[in-house]
């Protein structure tokens, strides 16, 4: 990611590192990078060597490139190499040292006539100083790299786009001592001892690769080694690679690979096709993991887990992300992006196939509704706010703004519509002839779609809409009955955003099935397509008004806005055989009241769906949490036409309150009953665990004292990390001598843990309670909390810019605190620093009196002396 290099003098610098080039000032407005002007590299350079002589204070790269010209692109007399805070040492063309080149800002151009040359460029950089945490960088003693999307040219001068692919060869040498292990992309070919007890280990990699998917990783690690057999017979040598004291946690990660592998084959028929694949788990990451190429980097809250450590749903994590980046080793590597537009081309679709990996492993329902419950509290958010976007934009000025919601999840949505259309058997041969076609390409969105139309025999024209059109579309629901016959009248829009003040109407494929209220069942589902902007569809054969279910599944990434009765959403919330669309009836029980106006019978209605709830011996304890969880704040705020989190707070806990008065009987009956089957292993006690931390919750609300009792008593007794931290997310929302003693233990007990000392932070940032802003900045001063690990920053302030009461506090010390943070990250870590910027920028749909302050917020930051890229394009979009 283009970012201005970190200021150093000589004065600050480690003895002996290269003193890097002080940052210069960058420009409020950055140049905009527009699709449309997308051109061909006017070189090929189809093999690099990249020779490493490593060090944590300095190291020396020596890059040798073998270029040609691009037939496919216009001639160029000279070549432009990207680069981005590099000492340069020596440029070579064709093994004479050449001094003809020039810079241009950070960029190298060097003069080369037509034909095939080879470049040898010798650079030095300072991972120890690189606080961006972006190419070469030093974590712990060790060193690793993270190269998406543009810091390939923070380790050498290199044309760092994604369209020019090449074969790798690295070879690394460093001390035995400081880097005992070596790893790289591809397979290992060569290695040795050298002296002063130095030694070198080389990489070559077969496949071609732009450069983002580069990796290095040097130091003292051990592995967890297993090895997998591919349906092919090749037998692939697998290594999860951590920290010796971290090895006893890396089991799920590796039987989460080889689920990952067995899975792609059997699902996608893609087979993994080199010797060796190799994770690497990384405590100081900006991402949640990265693909690349047989060697993934990891941050280590996605590779270790036991028990005592994570919960049942970090579980799920790990193995989602594992699967997500292995899948990308097609969908990514294999076949790669043109240019960043195309970002959702590898990510929509690789979020949808870890999404269907999940559900296949685990369960339909739970996963889907969790998948969409992220969508509409992140992704719909980002649809409606300044910060809009395509799936493929058509625009940016940092590409690391990019990497949203509606890159990946919404991008996902749109593929699940297309595997919906085709139906699954179909969409396989669409994705096969996809992998086919371009293999070893560098493809568009539009290679996919035109892939999906060809192999999966679908008209997508207008389909190519999705792709195009910010926002969330609104479906309106309009229903009729005559005699036996039921018309559905549908309307759809999009909401104006920027730069897209009108939309078109787009395809939205929705699943329905209509219920006769006396039998409680339907005569089957059907898919009805909305093409239009208004579009009826009737259906013979009820004699009686039947009760709609809409969009069952979450067939397609809209909102639907109908006019229906209590008592029809009270019947689908209690009767509805689509485990989505049960959970979607209680969801719009819950927001009528609390967007609405609140009265008791609205409440009396959502009382009695949860009384059917409770009572439905049918229904298994997960499922039966989902249904009776509250919707989140972000989601509310997204669906509140003016937000007043104050307000939001007291209803939707009150709430709470209400509901765990009113059927305190049967959650203390389900805690106690669970107390066993929370103990086991398996899907039952996952189930179990679920539900009787919620009861938990709902025991606390009605009777606080009774909860903290309660909730201490499953602290001291908890066999895992789902009930230890389920009783003590309900103790840090509480007064009382057992909040304290909780919280001190959990402290004590994993204080040499930084994962579970993350989720101490957490616990404590996002509970509802009383003068928690004060807690948090007392937080910021512990000496467990530093500024330069990214997951130490958003385990406290992510957390913080969730909590409604801590966030908007009325005083505006909240937006405050955000804005500080952004300051003082902006240059340090640019890419970390714009991730908070969004928090501020929903302004517009909050209330007056907090509106005000959180723009003057962003007013301050945008005044700032020298703002990054990735903050100054957030915060002037934010601005408008």
């Amino acid at each position: 990611m283009d970012q201005p290099s970190n200021p150093s003098t000589a004065a600050n610098a480690p003895a002996g590192a290269p003193v890097l080039p002080d940052a210069a000032p960058e420009p409020q407005e950055p140049a905009i990078i527009r699709r449309k002007d997308y051109a061909p590299f006017p070189w090929r350079v189809p093999e690099i060597r990249l020779d490493f002589d490593l060090g944590l204070e300095t190291t020396r790269v020596e890059a040798t490139l073998s270029v040609e010209p691009n037939p496919d692109a216009q001639a160029a007399d000279e070549i432009r190499l990207d680069g981005d805070g590099l000492v340069l040492e020596s440029v070579s063309v064709d093994g004479e040292r050449r001094e003809d080149w020039r810079r241009e800002g950070e960029d190298l151009i060097v003069p080369l006539t037509s034909g095939k040359h080879t470049l040898a460029i010798v650079t030095r950089i300072a991972p120890s100083q690189n606080t961006q945490l972006m190419g070469l960088y030093a974590s712990g003693g060790m060193l690793c790299t993270q190269c998406e999307a543009e810091g390939f040219r923070r380790i050498t001068f290199f044309p760092d786009r994604p369209d020019v692919l090449s074969v790798y060869t690295v070879r690394m040498t460093g001390s035995r001592k400081t880097f005992p292990v070596l790893l790289s992309n591809g397979n290992p070919v060569d290695e040795g001892a050298l002296e002063d007890d130095r030694h070198f280990v080389e990489w070559h990699d077969p496949w071609p690769k732009p450069s983002y998917l580069f990796a290095l990783v040097a130091g003292d690690l051990v592995a967890r080694t297993d090895s997998f057999t591919t349906m092919s017979g090749r037998k692939v040598e697998l290594g999860v690679w951590v920290r010796a004291e971290d090895l006893p946690r890396t089991g799920h990660a590796m039987e989460s690979l080889k689920r990952s592998m067995t899975w792609d084959e059997e699902t996608f028929g893609r087979e993994y096709d080199l010797d060796r694949f190799n994770i690497v788990a990384v405590g100081d990451f900006n991402m949640g993991a990265m693909e690349n190429k047989g060697l993934n980097i990891f941050n280590t809250k996605y590779v270790l887990a036991d028990e005592d450590t994570v919960t049942d749903d970090d579980f799920d994590a790990v193995e989602g992300v594992i699967g997500h980046e292995y899948f990308h080793n097609w969908s990514g590597n294999r076949v790669t992006c043109r240019d960043w537009f195309q970002l959702s081309l590898k990510e929509g679709f690789t979020v949808l196939r870890d999404q269907l990996f999940s559900q296949d492993l685990h369960g339909h329902a739970i996963k889907r509704i969790g998948d969409v419950r992220v969508l509409r509290s992140v992704q719909f958010p980002e649809d409606s706010g300044p910060f809009a976007h395509p799936i493929r934009p058509d625009s940016y000025k940092e590409i690391s703004n990019f990497y949203t919601a509606t890159v990946y999840n919404k991008g996902a949505e749109v593929i699940r519509m297309m595997r919906g259309l085709a139906g699954e058997a179909a969409f396989r041969k669409g994705s096969d002839l996809y992998f086919e076609r371009h293999d070893g390409e560098a493809a568009t969105c539009e290679d996919f779609v035109r892939a999906m139309e060809d192999g999966a025999g679908l008209d997508l024209k207008q389909f190519r809409r999705w792709y195009e059109q910010a926002g969330t579309p609104q479906v309106t629901v309009e229903q009729g009955h005559e005699g036996e016959e039921v018309t559905l009248t549908l309307r759809q829009s999009v909401p104006a955003t920027p730069g897209q003040p009108d939309k078109a109407p787009m395809p939205i494929p929705l699943r329905i099935a209509l219920f006769d209220p006396a039998s409680g069942t339907h005569s089957g589902e059907e898919l009805i397509v909305l093409n239009e902007a208004e579009q009826s569809f009737t259906f013979d054969g009820h004699a009686a008004p039947p009760i709609l279910s809409i969009n069952r599944g979450f067939t397609a990434p809209v909102a639907i806005e109908r006019d229906i009765s209590r008592d029809d959403l009270m019947f689908l919330a209690a009767h509805d055989d689509d485990a989505f669309a049960r959970h979607e009836a209680m969801q719009e029980l819950l927001l009528g009241y609390l967007l609405g106006d609140g009265g008791d019978d609205a409440r009396d209605a959502i009382g009695t769906a949860a009384g059917a709830i409770l009572a439905d011996d049918s229904l298994d304890h997960e499922m039966r949490a989902e249904l009776l969880t509250l919707p989140p704040f972000a989601y509310l705020a997204e669906r509140s036409e003016t937000y007043d989190p104050g307000a939001m707070v007291e209803k939707r806990e009150g709430l709470r309150t209400w509901l765990g008065e009113t059927f305190a009987s049967d959650f203390v009956r389900l805690h106690d009953e669970l107390a066993g089957p929370s103990r086991e292993r398996g899907i039952s006690g996952k189930q179990a665990r679920r539900m009787r931390s919620l009861a938990l919750a709902y025991v606390a609300a009605a009777d606080p004292e009774a909860g903290a009792a309660r909730a201490a008593a499953q602290y001291r007794a908890a066999s895992g990390m789902t009930e230890r931290q389920g009783a003590l997310s309900v103790l840090a929302g509480l007064d009382g001598p057992e909040r304290e003693e909780a919280l001190s233990d959990f402290y004590d007990r994993f204080e040499g843990n930084a994962l579970v000392i993350d989720k101490w932070f957490t616990l404590q940032a996002i509970a509802l309670r009383p003068k928690v802003l004060e807690e948090i900045e007392r937080l910021a001063d512990h000496e467990a909390f530093t500024m330069s690990n990214p997951n130490r920053v958003r385990a406290l302030y992510a957390a913080m810019a969730g909590n409604p009461l801590a966030f908007h506090d009325e005083s505006g010390a909240g937006y405050r605190m955000i804005a500080d943070l952004i300051l003082e990250l902006n240059l340090k870590n640019p890419q970390l620093a714009a991730r908070f910027v969004p928090s501020l920028g929903r302004f517009r749909r909050v209330e007056p009196k907090r509106s005000a302050l959180m723009k003057a917020e962003l007013e301050r930051i945008s005044q700032a002396p020298t703002l990054s890229r990735d903050v100054a394009e957030q915060v002037s979009a934010s601005l408008g």
